[in-house]
């Protein structure tokens, strides 16, 4: 059994056959799945997906890539939609958060203004937060140690071993997914082999980050228990194994997982 912790379903490339991606993927034993929110525009859209696709877990929040369009104001309606949530079963924690240094010029006091504000707001609540951090985990971290989130995942991890650790004192564990299946993504591939077991969750941010065998193709979480042969090979470790560790892990960072 599988749970995929990051997954855009409400994506546009999946518009036309949302259950058939689901149903393709628990015919593959992958029953759980988290849908980040990016803006105020799918807080409803996620909520709706959930209580309409078995399986279907939602994170509320900001994105980094969309503060640019968005509206302190947006934070506002962010925190009255968590309070309406907070005891839907489906809902989660806050996310997709964080910092984005990947983009030309990236506005790091808007983009530090609402990821500190929704970290703020995970605080408030006592709710996990999954977070986006390319090119930013030094600067996330700060945030973290900061306002000392509950729990969390940095999704689609690619930073150092020694920021690794730090993520992990956090109570964070790091997502791993299509990106170490390429056997050049060397210090991915290190990460996922050397880690501590309990610091993985495995994910397919679907439809993008797909992994080697469908190239450039839109990713699906139809193929996480491809992903997780490849990181258990990495590993030396069985397949049921790797499930139990990766499972477990994704329930104690996100415990309304749980079963």
């Amino acid at each position: 059994m599988w749970t995929d912790t990051h997954l855009h379903l409400d994506a546009n490339e999946y518009a036309p056959d949302r259950e058939l991606v689901t149903a393709r993927a628990r015919d593959r034993d992958v029953t759980r799945f988290v849908v980040p929110a990016v803006c105020r525009a799918n807080f409803d859209t996620v909520q709706q997906l959930a209580h309409q696709t078995p399986g279907v877990f939602y994170c509320l929040g900001i994105h980094p890539m969309f503060v640019h369009n968005a509206q302190v104001e947006d934070l506002d309606a962010l925190r009255s939609k968590v309070q309406e949530c907070l005891n839907d079963p489906l809902f989660v924690g806050i996310g997709e958060i964080g910092l984005d240094g990947f983009e030309p010029n990236p506005d790091w006091t808007r983009q530090t203004l609402f990821f500190y504000s929704q970290l703020r707001l995970a605080r408030e609540f006592d709710l996990p937060v999954v977070m986006h951090v390319r090119r930013s985990q030094d600067l996330i971290l700060k945030g973290l140690r900061q306002f000392k989130p509950k729990s969390g995942i940095a999704h689609a991890f690619n930073g150092s071993f020694q920021q690794a650790e730090e993520f992990l004192k956090l109570n964070m564990c790091l997502g791993f997914g299509g990106a170490c299946t390429f056997t050049r993504a060397l210090q991915i591939r290190r990460l996922a082999t050397e880690l501590p077991l309990e610091a993985l969750v495995l994910e397919t941010d679907g439809p993008d980050i797909a992994p080697s065998w469908i190239a450039k193709e839109r990713n699906a979480p139809e193929h996480l228990p491809r992903i997780a042969q490849v990181v258990a090979g990495l590993r030396g470790i069985d397949l049921p194994a790797l499930s139990a560790a990766t499972q477990a892990n994704a329930i104690r960072v996100l415990p309304k997982l749980q079963p």
